[in-house]
């Protein structure tokens, strides 16, 4: 097959995922500096590499990925499977261990606790090409990255807050677990663009610890409640939070489910619209609660492209294709920064991508 003409090909099905970002004008949106690299040319043996996509649980973010594993798939003709472990870092270690003795080909990985899964990421590292998407492991041997800018990321997010409590106040973050190094950057981000603080460097980035009050001159940051992936105690934190501070102004949701959650718990305090909304990722819960007025913004990372260009990528290695590895073993997925005024244009380029 002509190589040109199956990268023209190629680069027409995951433009379409960029649309977002060429007709939104994203502020802050943070593009690789690195163009998209060109496509691993196909086996002449007709043998498909067999890859693996992990996620770090069981959520409808992943769901989106999932579809563009299967986009990428075909198109760079592999065989590919989605793995979501539904217990934790045992379940994904179990999956790893799994994949490798069945000679898989790629691993395409979000680890859940990347400071603890260095040696089993080694090891898989020894055994097959392995990369990270999501959340990385920086401190192993993986190939590349695949994801947003975390930090960044919380910073756009911290903006949104500013936006829509102009004279500040007091806020609360959820998270699902913050041993995930994505949960860290993005809740540091949050943090220091709400306290005016110098914006600080992703390789270099000095954390506040949870259980602590953070305040600044306008918000004040009451505590960072975590739920292990857990939705009703995602939502009884948020219900929790009101109780606990009646003068509360505003709610970050960090993972793609805290917000939502949120919004069932203000919605029956009856209190939609008072306590303010800010949110990561795309769910529908959240596009409708930013049509609806409920939810002032959120931030999208894409995970369709994170999916798309993770098989794009091990598929190009399988082939001894090195040319696939981003400058510096980061592939940034921009974000989308999502508000009232494009949430109806977001939303339908989306159902377009997760219908193929």
């Amino acid at each position: 097959m002509n190589h040109h003409r199956a990268f023209a090909r190629s680069s027409s099905r995951y433009l379409a995922a960029f649309l977002a970002v060429a007709l939104f004008g994203v502020n802050g949106c943070n593009k690789s500096s690195e163009p998209p690299p060109a496509a691993g040319t196909h086996p002449k043996s007709g043998k498909k590499p067999k890859l693996a996509y992990v996620t770090n649980g069981i959520d409808p973010f992943w769901n989106n990925a999932a579809a563009g594993v299967k986009a990428a798939e075909k198109e760079f003709d592999a065989d590919c499977r989605v793995e979501m472990p539904a217990k934790g870092i045992t379940d994904q270690k179990r999956i790893i261990e799994t994949l490798l003795a069945q000679s898989i080909d790629g691993i395409a990985v979000s680890p859940i606790d990347a400071k603890n899964q260095v040696e089993q990421i080694n090891e898989a590292c020894r055994q097959t090409l392995v990369i990270t998407h999501d959340s990385d492991a920086p401190e192993s041997k993986r190939l590349a990255f695949v994801g947003m800018n975390n930090y960044n990321a919380g910073r756009a997010a911290g903006k949104l807050v500013k936006e829509v409590l102009p004279q500040g106040g007091k806020i609360m973050l959820f998270v699902g677990r913050l041993e995930q190094l994505n949960a860290q950057q993005r809740r540091q981000g949050v943090i220091d663009e709400v306290l005016d603080r110098p914006v600080q460097t992703l390789d270099k980035i000095t954390y506040d610890p949870p259980g602590k009050v953070l305040a600044g001159t306008k918000f004040t940051i009451l505590d960072t409640r975590t739920d292990n992936f857990d939705y009703a105690r995602a939502k009884s934190n948020a219900e929790d939070a009101m109780t606990a501070y009646p003068d509360l102004a505003g709610m970050v949701g960090l993972f793609a489910y805290n917000t939502p959650k949120c919004l069932e718990a203000v919605k029956e305090a009856g209190k939609a619209g008072k306590i303010k909304l800010v949110s990561f990722d795309e769910q529908d819960t959240i596009l409708q609660g930013i049509t609806d007025g409920h939810v002032h913004g959120t931030i999208s990372q894409q995970p369709y492209l994170y999916g798309y260009h993770s098989v794009r990528i091990l598929a190009g290695l399988a082939r001894g294709d090195k040319s696939v590895l981003p400058a510096g073993g980061f592939y940034e997925v921009p974000i989308v920064e999502v508000r009232k005024d494009n949430v109806e244009k977001f939303w339908m380029e989306l159902k377009k991508l997760r219908g193929g």
